[in-house]
Formats: C-alpha cells, sequence, structure tokens
C-alpha cells in the first residue's frame, strides 16, 4: 500500500518537476551572446525557449503564441517574440541564411532592425495564411503593414539588410549570389537602434529557427540594385 501511494506521488510529483526544471533552464539562459561572425555583443529582448549559438551558426526556438505585429486594424498588438539583437554600426549590410521546418501558420525567422516599440522592420521567411513558404516584410510605424513578397520553394533562404544612413534595403536569394530587391524605403533612426534575429510560433506550439552563413560588414552600399 506504502508503495502504490509513493508511485502516485511520484507520478503526480513529476509534471510539476519537469516544469520546475524548464522554469530554471529558461532562467539560467544568459543575457549576453557572442557569435564569430557578429562583432558586438548580442542581447535578448523576450528570452527564448532554448537557443544555440556555435560554429557561426545561430538557432532559437520559439514558443507558443510569440509574433511581433501591430495589426492596422488595431485588434492585434503583440511584441512577445524572442529576439537576439546588438547595436550595430551607422551603415552596414547583414546577410543570413534562414531556415525553418514550416509547421505551423504565421511561423517564421526573421531579420529585425528595432528603433522601439512602434518603430521596426521585420523581414520575415514565414508560413503564409495559404501554406506556402513566402517571404514578408513589415515596415511599423506606430502600426504595422505586412508585404507578401515571393515564395521560396524550399524551407530556407538568403536574406540580406543593407543600411545606408536611413535608407534601408531588404533583399532575397536562393543562392547568395543573384540576389532580388524585394523593399528599399526611408526609416527614421536614431542613437540606440538594433538589428538581430527573430523567431516566432503565432498560431503554433514552436518553432525553431536556423540562421547559419552569417555575415556582416560595416559599409555603406552605393548601388541599391546592386546591393553593393
Amino acid at each position: 500500500m506504502f508503495s502504490h501511494a509513493g508511485s502516485v506521488m511520484r507520478a503526480l510529483c513529476a509534471p510539476v518537476l519537469l516544469l520546475a526544471a524548464g522554469t530554471m533552464a529558461r532562467a539560467q539562459m544568459p543575457d549576453t551572446v557572442h557569435l564569430s561572425s557578429i562583432p558586438y555583443a548580442m542581447h535578448w529582448e523576450n528570452k527564448p525557449l532554448g537557443f544555440t549559438a556555435r560554429g557561426g551558426v545561430l538557432e532559437i526556438d520559439a514558443g507558443p503564441k510569440t509574433d511581433m505585429f501591430r495589426d492596422p486594424n488595431v485588434t492585434y498588438n503583440t511584441d512577445n517574440a524572442p529576439k537576439l539583437l546588438f547595436t550595430p554600426d551607422s551603415d552596414f549590410v547583414l546577410v543570413a541564411h534562414v531556415g525553418q521546418a514550416f509547421r505551423h501558420k504565421w511561423d517564421g525567422g526573421a531579420l529585425v532592425l528595432k528603433q522601439d516599440d512602434l518603430h521596426w522592420i521585420k523581414f520575415c521567411f514565414e508560413m503564409d495564411y495559404t501554406g506556402a513558404h513566402r517571404v514578408v516584410s513589415v515596415v511599423t510605424q506606430g502600426v504595422s503593414d505586412d508585404c507578401n513578397s515571393v515564395e521560396i520553394p524550399g524551407k530556407a533562404v538568403f536574406f540580406k539588410v543593407a543600411k545606408a544612413g536611413n535608407v534601408i534595403t531588404l533583399y532575397c536569394s536562393t543562392d547568395a549570389k543573384k540576389w532580388l530587391l524585394v523593399r528599399h524605403l526611408q526609416f527614421d533612426f536614431r542613437p540606440g537602434f538594433r538589428v538581430g534575429f527573430l523567431a516566432q510560433s503565432p498560431t503554433g506550439s514552436r518553432c525553431a529557427v536556423q540562421f547559419s552563413r552569417i555575415v556582416y560588414r560595416a559599409y555603406r552600399i552605393r548601388d541599391p540594385y546592386a546591393g553593393e
């Protein structure tokens, strides 16, 4: 009888212990992350379920109901997606190969430029409302727009973000050789803005995004159509 009661008690306590262990692991996640391809320390804004950063490859595991969007209808405003951000040079180019499994609608991985909670740019590779693997750019100045671009047949794509003064140019590519200009815009950046990496799973249970072949260069592009 005692043995059976002990077994029941252990079974009841197990989920609590697992939850506590998971909470502790998340709480112990470092606030600062270093990656060989980025010359500056990176800091979390909204910590993920987990992450790895080794050999120039970053993987961020976003939890459920995580997103970054301010609906034009003002019915859905959230910014709880995990982001790993750093303060860049005034002019720069950031390239990354972004890949994910595409399990749930709106699952996505993105390069992000953020001034503050109301002013930011999210360049995202996500599963769209049709199930397609879509290049999407979101520019937020108080409220977000939502610009769907090309469909990518695979589960990974190269992204390039170029900042030249207050002009931002976004590019995508399947081979990192031939780049398509996705968006070219002016954005009022001030000292203190940050750039980095995001993972999201707005309708799913989680989404692990891998950022590899990351290249960061501090220079000002001359030709936005060439990206150089």
